[in-house]
């Protein structure tokens, strides 16, 4: 039986739910289009008024992580909505078709290895694989342009990289416009792909090329997420310290057969992964020893090599469950 200091508390929070600035009641994924409501490609300084800057101005002046109980409780339901949004979107294709790429955020669109992601990104989708990302920007931006180009030729995914390349970080004036206008100039609404960003770290904007946003307030909730779904293996291309605890999580998920099933681990970009950032050799030692087992790991410079992989397992995933 509620007291009456409980029945006020109760109300308290009723009224916090109301008036926060995302929808605690939603139950489906975002697209572009929603997070950037209000956002005019033409006037740059409109991004400061759309949706995702409202939510995120909200959530850095409550604080990250915050006392406040009534906000803990709005942040937890619209969480546990995007969850079951994402349920919803990932029972209506095979699970083996789920390919993961991670990579740095920091990746120029005038790196070569962008324009490699994005088209090795753009083949997978052609395949008939749905990609997924951290939905930022670097690495998992061309993991999504390419899936947006599906369909097209080369030379117009090439055109459109060039068309990016006028602000080649996220930091640069016109990241954001320059996405919007390629996505006018080629415009698609055949092939899919899978953002799952988050407000943690909201002073990178989410890439509008995926065309389904997972946005979540919980980064813990959302990296197991990118890791547990991507069911039809990793693709792993040169990042930083992000990157190196997926790689290491993803690791313990495969060692433990978590799901019932390893899935490929790909390494993309020999110099980097043996050299660099050696965690490709120890991770084959610690393979050897025991340590960790069930790995299927991979390490390559070829996009075809890549792709035959994740067919092969596909493949044999698919014909296990006939």
């Amino acid at each position: 039986m509620l007291s009456q200091p409980d029945h006020a508390k109760l109300a308290g929070i009723v009224e916090h739910l109301q008036t926060v600035p995302y929808d605690v009641t939603r139950h489906q994924l975002y697209s572009a289009a929603e997070l950037y409501e209000g956002y005019d490609p033409d006037h740059e300084e409109s991004f400061a008024q759309c949706y995702d800057s409202r939510v995120y101005a909200h959530y850095i002046a409550l604080g990250k992580t915050t006392d406040s109980v009534e906000e803990s409780l709005a942040r937890s339901l619209h969480d546990h909505g995007i969850h079951t949004g994402l349920n919803t979107f990932l029972h209506r294709y095979e699970s083996s078709r789920y390919i993961g790429i991670m990579g740095g955020h920091a990746l120029c669109r005038t790196d070569s290895m962008y324009r490699q992601i994005a088209h090795l990104s753009k083949r997978l989708t052609e395949l008939g694989f749905y990609m997924l990302s951290g939905g930022g920007p670097g690495a998992m931006e061309a993991t999504h342009l390419g899936a947006w180009m599906a369909g097209r030729t080369s030379a117009d995914l090439d055109e459109a990289i060039s068309m990016l390349s006028c602000a080649p970080t996220f930091r640069d004036a016109g990241w954001l416009s320059s996405a919007f206008h390629v996505m006018k100039c080629y415009p698609q609404n055949r092939y899919i792909s899978l953002g799952i960003p988050t407000w943690l770290y909201g002073h990178e904007p989410s890439t509008p090329f995926a065309t389904h946003i997972a946005k979540f307030f919980e980064n813990s909730i959302r990296e197991d997420t990118i890791l547990t779904i991507a069911y039809g293996g990793i693709i792993y291309t040169p990042g930083s310290a992000g990157t190196m605890q997926e790689i290491f999580q993803d690791a313990v998920q495969n060692h433990y057969l978590s799901f019932g099933f390893s899935s490929p681990m790909i390494f993309f970009g020999k110099d980097f992964w043996t050299e660099q950032m050696p965690i490709y050799p120890l991770l084959q030692d610690l393979t050897h020893t025991g340590m960790y087992k069930n790995l299927l790991l991979s390490l390559t410079d070829d996009p075809e090599e890549v792709i035959q992989e994740l067919l092969l397992f596909r493949d044999r995933r698919e014909g296990e469950k006939e």
